[in-house]
């Protein structure tokens, strides 16, 4: 009796109970499962794994996961080293790290001593502002009204007429009453002041002269020049920042 159970429940049960195929599927699943999903966060160490395990592996679920996330993979690295580049601000010009050492000049002093001073090889020259000329109310208002005719008048260079646009602007303003007759420029100072009331300044400085004075320069040689006080110069026949570098002989004006 108890041989024939045996047999019959050996005859009944299956001739493999198929575990290990079924634990075959379940790997193949999980696997399958686990690489598809962590598939865009894949490390480059699993990464490296997983390319050496797809030569020496035959298992098709291995492959078929391996290839999918490369794609994936490729573009994570290229994000990484997009990120990874500087961000430099836009139209910023590149400054050069390297530090250059100055050039020496080398001589010898009268007394035999070897010397060297360095080479200015970059020369950054601070903005002249000179100053601007103040308005004195005791001069005849008329003045300031010439300098700015004068002004409109003049040129950019000298024509070498520097008395004659003065006159025109005197003439035009109304402050003298006929055209001067005298033809040197430094002949101008004695005439306005004999023929057309004019007065000498104390000044000497011809940026501290007020708008609408009159300059006259020159010697007794010379044939001198005569330019008129503005805002922010002086003009004749010409526009210019600054005096005329000649000898001044007097600001005059007209009280």
């Amino acid at each position: 009796m108890t041989f024939s159970a045996g047999a019959r429940a050996q005859g009944l049960a299956p001739p493999t109970l198929g575990s290990d195929s079924r634990s075959d599927e379940v790997k193949n699943d999980v696997v399958q499962v686990i690489t598809a999903k962590t598939a865009p966060a894949i490390s480059k160490k699993t990464r490296k794994l997983l390319a050496e395990s797809e030569h020496t592996s035959t298992e098709k679920p291995v492959r078929v996961a391996t290839q999918k996330p490369r794609q994936a993979v490729e573009k994570e690295v290229s994000r990484a080293t997009f990120t990874m580049e500087p961000v430099r601000p836009m139209n910023q010009p590149t400054v050069n790290q390297t530090v250059q050492h100055a050039s020496r000049f080398s001589f010898s002093s009268p007394q035999g001593k070897k010397e060297s001073v360095p080479v200015i090889s970059d020369y950054y020259p601070k903005r002249i502002v000179y100053p601007y000329a103040k308005i004195d109310r005791r001069i005849d208002n008329r003045l300031v009204q010439a300098a700015s005719v004068a002004q409109e008048r003049a040129h950019a260079h000298s024509r070498s007429r520097c008395w004659h646009y003065v006159k025109d602007a005197l003439l035009a303003s109304g402050v003298i009453d006929s055209r001067p007759k005298t033809d040197l420029a430094r002949d101008a100072a004695s005439e306005l002041v004999n023929n057309y009331g004019f007065k000498r300044l104390s000044i000497t400085d011809p940026f501290a002269a007020p708008v609408g004075s009159v300059l006259v320069y020159g010697t007794a040689r010379s044939v001198g020049h005569v330019e008129i006080r503005t805002k922010d110069g002086f003009v004749s026949d010409f526009r210019s920042p600054t005096p005329s570098r000649r000898p001044l002989m007097g600001v005059y004006a007209k009280l």
